[in-house]
């Protein structure tokens, strides 16, 4: 199941929160080895789970986190702009219709379906919230997925090649892109849109996809 929460309502889901945490940590720390900060209760979280971002989270039938990504408005503090903005090709420009998105996660043993799910649902925010374009950074790892679902970015900077790889690219949730991610999601086009009213309602709408 596709929820859509901003941070300050994780409180309301602990049992979510908490495993997509935990989650992250499994991910970052254990899997990949990054340098993250996690916490006694082998949480992961950094500064910009502190700026209110939304959470875009695959749970499963009991509740627990199965994959995540997180979005943020470029207008405001934002990973790309702080930690990378040294590997762009061209100046990156604050607007509110360029979000960032980071901590793309996947959970142990979860099903196949998810990262498509997750790349679809964000596509459906953008659109929801009059968003045209989505940035973030990516390793080898991620851009071998995003070619998988038939998401790929158009790359303005990166570093390194193979394991060493750090990319940064931008996102445009068209009509192609979107019919492709809803094959791969195994999703209608229909269904998919309705993941955001059903989060903030219809009316809180702000683009239509043409």
């Amino acid at each position: 199941m596709l929820t859509y929460l901003w941070a300050e309502q994780l409180a309301e889901r602990p049992l979510l929160g908490e495993s997509m945490f935990r989650d992250r940590a499994d991910q970052f720390e254990t899997r990949l080895k990054w340098k993250v900060d996690v916490d006694h209760r082998g949480c992961e979280k950094d500064e910009y789970d502190a700026l209110n971002p939304l959470y875009v989270i695959w749970e499963s039938p009991q509740g627990l986190h199965q994959g995540s990504l997180r979005l943020l408005p470029t207008t405001g503090r934002n990973m790309i702009e702080e930690h990378f903005s040294h590997l762009l090709d061209e100046q990156m420009i604050a607007t509110p219709k360029r979000w960032e998105c980071s901590r793309f996660c996947l959970a142990r043993h979860a099903p196949r379906h998810v990262a498509a799910n997750l790349m679809l649902a964000a596509g459906e925010a953008m659109v929801g919230f009059g968003v045209t374009e989505c940035m973030a950074v990516f390793d080898q790892r991620m851009m071998r997925i995003y070619r998988l679902l038939g998401a790929q970015p158009r790359l303005i900077g990166s570093t390194g090649t193979g394991k060493d790889f750090v990319g940064v690219g931008i996102w445009k949730f068209t009509p192609q892109y979107r019919q492709t991610v809803c094959q791969k999601a195994g999703v209608s086009v229909k269904a998919s849109a309705k993941w955001f009213d059903h989060a903030f309602g219809s009316a809180h709408r702000q683009a239509e996809l043409g």
